[in-house]
């Protein structure tokens, strides 16, 4: 056989200036590489691109379909999936707003009796920020109790036996992006009736107040307790009075006008000013919202299984299909039905009160052991057939509910969960839905464009 013959190819050869000017290239690109990649971990770190922005207004209602995508394909290019911690998620969830505080209702006074045709179902006070031509905001509801030796006073925030309901707490925080030089918050008074005589039930209201939120120049008005006396009409009305027996244009001597002011149905409302640990726990929340100070800490546990499920857990940050998470899905029926909310309220409570420091201290156990008692409290209620559908201000209605929900929040708490009480040929639940797992965050901008 003959032998192989081996085919030698000369070594390159390079010259001098060659060689030299291809090592000047590799140091450059290596020092360009590595400066890249320092501004890139400062930017994640600092949160000074434009990449953040884009996460909190695809966290928010009024995303494009557009800007979602956009913002996933950057995040894909500019991160590393290893780098989407929970500061990081954090750090996309807080929003900073134009308008960020707590208020606290005490009480209303000198209003207006109702007349004897009509049963009271329920006194409250309706409240929303609006800039004097439309709602820039929900309108968030705290119904007041009454003593039958004062029926002219309304309280709010009640010492009562356990948890207060949500519906009676009187602390509420407002946050807007709203920059209106006459942004304030619009205040309502109203009853809920029943007509004795033909069994018509309505609403009634009991006057209306406006608190600007700036001054002329733009300065937010201090933090202090506000005396704010109520108008009749509509708050596109001027100078309709609630009562006109005790007409503020009363004439006669200071005594008598004092006297007549003294006579005027009002509201009282505290405007508190905000520490730091407040103003960062308010910036956890949806840039535009109103809603009760006993609920924060769920809305903030919400928000963040909405974040991880956005930012880590779907398998494109392309993709806008529907996510099968039953906290998602469900979490927003509860901000309208306040009893099923106060019932995770109590059950977290009960839950946190056996958790270690340490535990208190790890944000994702805490997540962890919040969607295990929501599995265990508002799944199994939401979807049982015991429990009444919720109606306002129908006292039969809320105390059918109240038993229902006492009783399964006691029967979870002997064994120790809800299993039991699922598996139980006793309960009985409405058939399987697909909408109890799906969540669709372009929910809104999908209805907006239909």
């Amino acid at each position: 056989m003959p032998k192989e013959t081996k085919v030698l190819f000369p070594k390159p050869t390079w010259s001098p200036i060659i060689k030299k000017t291809a090592k000047n290239q590799v140091k450059k690109a290596v020092k360009k590489m590595w400066m890249l990649e320092m501004r890139q971990q400062r930017n994640w770190k600092l949160n000074k691109g434009s990449h953040w922005s884009a996460v909190r207004k695809a966290l928010s209602e009024e995303i494009s379909f557009e800007q979602v995508t956009s913002y996933s394909q950057s995040l894909l290019l500019h991160s590393w999936p290893s780098e989407i911690s929970c500061g990081m998620l954090r750090q996309a969830l807080s929003r900073p707003s134009h308008v960020s505080l707590i208020l606290t209702l005490w009480s209303c006074k000198m209003i207006p009796l109702p007349e004897l045709s009509i049963q009271v179902l329920s006194r409250h006070v309706r409240l929303c920020l609006f800039d004097g031509n439309k709602v820039l905001s929900n309108i968030h509801t705290v119904r007041a109790t009454w003593q039958p030796k004062k029926p002219r006073t309304w309280t709010f925030s009640p010492q009562v036996t356990g948890i207060l309901p949500c519906l009676l707490d009187g602390d509420c925080f407002l946050r807007s992006n709203s920059l209106s030089p006459d942004l304030g918050i619009l205040f309502e008074l109203g009853i809920s009736y029943i007509r004795n005589s033909t069994g018509e039930r309505g609403e009634l209201s009991c006057g209306w107040v406006f608190l600007k939120l700036f001054d002329a120049s733009g300065i937010p008005i201090p933090a202090k307790t506000y005396e704010l006396f109520l108008n009749g009409g509509t708050p596109y009305e001027k100078g309709v009075e609630v009562d006109r027996s005790v007409s503020r244009r009363a004439h006669g001597s200071v005594f008598h006008q004092m006297m007549m002011m003294r006579r005027q149905p009002q509201l009282l409302v505290k405007l508190r000013s905000l520490n730091r640990r407040s103003r960062n726990i308010l910036s956890l929340l949806p840039e535009i919202l109103i809603g009760s100070m006993c609920c924060i800490h769920l809305l903030i546990f919400y928000r963040q299984i909405l974040g991880d499920v956005l930012l880590k857990g779907r398998m494109s940050m392309q993709s806008a299909d529907f996510i099968s998470n039953p906290v998602l899905a469900t979490f927003p029926k509860l901000l309208e039905q306040p009893d099923v909310m106060d019932a995770l309220r109590s059950s977290w409570a009960e839950k946190e009160s056996t958790l270690k420091r340490s535990e208190k201290r790890d944000g994702e156990f805490l997540k962890a052991v919040f969607l295990l008692v929501y599995h265990d409290c508002v799944v199994p209620l939401l979807h049982s057939t015991f429990l009444p559908p919720f109606r306002w201000a129908e006292e039969e209605t809320e105390a059918a509910r109240w038993k229902v929900i006492a009783d399964f929040l006691k029967q979870n708490q002997e064994n120790k969960g809800a299993l039991q009480a699922l598996l139980s040929p006793d309960g009985v639940h409405e058939p399987f839905d697909i909408s109890e797992q799906t969540y669709d965050f372009l929910g809104e901008i999908r209805k907006k464009a239909a």
